[in-house]
């Protein structure tokens, strides 16, 4: 789902009992763009779509949800810019990405603590592919950075179905919730899963809270207890 739009409009239609929801939506390094509902594609893409499909479809959930994340949430001086979250002001094909894969871990965090609070059996979950060769790196900004990433998937990345491992392992195996994994190799670029290392604004309650509150003013969507 990526859009708020098309989340509710599939939410609407689904009536039964679902184990897990695996938030898998992305974009990355992307020229600027809007989606629909007129956020910043990459935010609207990778966070709020999935924000709002995961609180629609909470009342059918009986396991989990997992949301694919990304180490660049890791990079020096990336955090949540809550006076411009949708870039209207300035945008950075990168710094948005990095922003919404923080925002994932904020979600899954906050997305944990509400569900612990209201006594819910679900868990929620975060993982990360490390460096997979998948298409996604074929639609960043830049003929010249679209070379270099093909360059580097060649000699550097892991398969794409080494990348998904993460995602099958907290979507089947025993994990405390707001878990997160990634490839257990040097850097988490490649490997079996294994548990992953988050930045510190990653682990901040306080702007998991906020985000969460933000995100609910944005889409209209909210927490609902199950």
């Amino acid at each position: 789902m990526s859009t708020v739009f098309e989340a509710s409009a599939f939410a609407a239609g689904w009536d039964r009992p679902l184990d897990v929801l695996v938030n898998n939506a992305g974009v990355m390094a992307i020229p600027e763009a809007r989606t629909a509902d007129g956020f910043e594609m990459q935010l609207g893409t990778n966070h709020l779509g999935p924000f709002a499909l995961t609180n629609l479809l909470l009342p059918y959930l009986t396991d989990r949800v997992v949301t694919v994340a990304s180490n660049a949430h890791r990079r020096p001086g990336v955090d949540i810019d809550f006076d411009d979250i949708n870039s209207e002001r300035a945008y950075s094909p990168w710094r948005a990405y990095q922003q919404s894969k923080l925002a994932n871990l904020l979600f899954t965090r906050e997305l944990q603590r509400r569900l612990s609070e209201s006594g819910s059996p679900v868990t929620a979950h975060a993982v990360h592919p490390g460096y997979a060769a998948t298409s996604l790196q074929g639609r960043s900004a830049g003929t010249a950075q679209r070379l270099m990433l093909a360059v580097t998937n060649r000699l550097m990345a892991q398969s794409d179905a080494m990348g998904a491992l993460p995602t099958l392992y907290a979507a089947t195996q025993p994990l405390p919730g707001d878990s997160y994994t990634g490839p257990d190799g040097r850097g988490e670029l490649r490997g079996h899963p294994g548990p992953a290392r988050r930045s510190p604004h990653a682990e901040d309650d306080l702007r998991a809270s906020r985000l969460w509150d933000l995100s609910e003013r944005l889409t209209g969507v909210r927490f609902r207890r199950v």
